[in-house]
């Protein structure tokens, strides 16, 4: 059993290291951000231009200090000689042969020059009125005033920055945020900290719930719980190939199921081929160890906000073993919690908050309104805090928000 935990530890994150050595090396990406930071924060200083984009711009344009581009001329920025230039130049084939880019003696020159070509050309004059934290609005900005060719810039710009936290140096030339060394690489450690630690709770988790399913306890093919249509399936089998065969669009089978998107089922398990009915097959269920909200809901044949309404309780919560649950009308009280699930109720909105959380204690927040192309992720990452706190903070359940929607964020 201990060797096959470490087996897919160790599968789990040898695919998320070979994820992050894509297009750059990790090592060589945040060797970069922790030399050059400090002079794009000085620009940003001098001159309103984002670290952030400044330091993205830096790695697409160099692969991360490794091209032959900037080894050659201190280039950082792929800027072209330009009939106004009068220094130094080398050749270098780009988007043509043999084409003329301007040189620096040394990196600095290259970053102040960077900052006053933005600032002297009028074709981007428009984005020093954007606010400096908009670093979407920037990305997509430089893309439409002419500074790359490749259709995917400003893409690319924005998936560095969220990736590496660069809109945390933004944020220190602003005086917003403590000024820390090797912000982004502290925040690597900890993500992998938290990578290791999240895969053995998954794995123990898994191993629990695998006792408690036994999909030799139902029959082959379609059959039906609590009065609705479902197949019991096995680990590995396609979702599609599910919706297909019974005629129910793809997105129809995650919602009757209360699952996100996904293309494989994880374990093998229940998978309803009609929406669940209102109240459950039982009146009530006794909490079983490895069970969790969605497992009942599936094992009971329950719509899981039926559940969460019956019980008092939110998605993320997780009622203790043993604890009884209605599965027919409403309980006059919210079942005990299990130890590491400590949350109350706010009378303010009827709502159901950690407890432990100081920043909700001192009622400490801001309104984020979403704007287009926003995430939980990123709106996350914009703030400093984690995905799964802005879900909890506003009992949201998946990554998508809607253009215009109000968020509360806790500083």
């Amino acid at each position: 059993m201990q060797n096959k935990k470490l087996s897919i530890l160790l599968f789990f994150l040898t695919s998320i290291f070979f994820k992050l050595s894509q297009a750059q090396s990790n090592t060589d990406i945040l060797t970069y951000i922790s030399r050059y930071k400090d002079l794009a924060i000085a620009e940003m200083k001098r001159t309103g231009i984002p670290a952030a984009i400044t330091l993205a711009q830096g790695i697409h344009e160099t692969e991360a200090g490794t091209s032959e581009l900037v080894k050659k001329s201190n280039n950082h920025f792929g800027i072209k000689c330009k009939d106004d230039w009068r220094g130094e130049t080398v050749s270098h084939d780009d988007d043509a042969r043999g084409e003329c880019f301007r040189k620096y003696a040394a990196p600095e020159e290259s970053f102040r020059d960077h900052s006053d070509f933005l600032r002297s050309r009028p074709n981007y004059a428009s984005l020093f009125s954007l606010d400096p934290t908009n670093y979407t609005g920037w990305a997509y900005g430089l893309k439409k005033a002419g500074y790359a060719t490749n259709p995917k810039y400003a893409q690319i710009l924005i998936k560095l920055i969220e990736d590496y936290h660069l809109e945390d140096y933004t944020l220190i030339a602003m005086g917003q945020m403590e000024d820390r060394n090797d912000v982004a690489a502290n925040k690597f450690a900890d993500e992998k900290k938290e990578v290791v630690e999240a895969s053995n709770k998954q794995i123990e988790k898994k191993e629990e719930e695998k006792k408690l399913f036994d999909i030799s306890n139902y029959p082959t093919g379609e059959f039906k719980i609590n009065d609705t249509r479902v197949v019991c399936i096995k680990k590995g089998t396609s979702y599609l190939t599910i919706a297909q065969q019974y005629e129910i669009p793809l997105g129809r089978l995650f919602e009757f199921n209360d699952l996100l998107s996904q293309e494989v089922a994880a374990d093998d398990q229940l998978v309803f081929i009609q929406r669940k009915r209102k109240t459950g097959l039982h009146e009530f269920h006794t909490v079983q160890p490895g069970e969790n909200l969605n497992s009942i809901a599936q094992t009971e044949a329950i719509r899981l906000q039926s559940l969460l309404e019956y019980n008092n309780l939110n998605a993320d919560m997780q009622p203790a073993v043993g604890e009884t649950l209605n599965l027919h009308s409403r309980s006059s009280s919210t079942p005990r919690l299990a130890e590491n699930n400590s949350v109350v109720k706010n009378s303010n909105n009827n709502s159901f908050v950690n407890v432990n959380d100081t920043r909700i204690q001192q009622k400490n927040f801001i309104t984020h309104t979403v704007m287009p192309k926003e995430t939980v992720y990123s709106i996350a990452k914009k703030y400093n805090v984690s995905a799964n706190d802005v879900m909890m903070w506003n009992q949201i359940q998946s990554n998508d928000v809607r253009v215009g929607q109000s968020l509360k964020i806790y500083r």
